[in-house]
């Protein structure tokens, strides 16, 4: 199903935006970060969709401080 949201862990979020746990839990706190969806006791994920488009919103980001 294309459409069905695909989740990923913490852990799958830090090794696609190379960001510790720490350092993605500070940006979550500051409203940063796509929200996490809860899964239950102490469990959450992210939808991969929104943690990809998150990056190309850093790159775009760094694209237009260098132009």
């Amino acid at each position: 199903m294309p459409d069905t949201p695909h989740l990923i862990s913490l852990n799958d979020a830090c090794r696609l935006t190379s960001l510790s746990r720490t350092a993605i839990n500070r940006w979550r706190g500051l409203g940063k970060f796509p929200k996490a969806v809860p899964l239950g006791d102490k469990r959450v994920a992210f939808v991969r969709a929104e943690v990809e488009d998150w990056i190309v919103a850093r790159i775009a980001d760094r694209n237009r401080e260098v132009a």
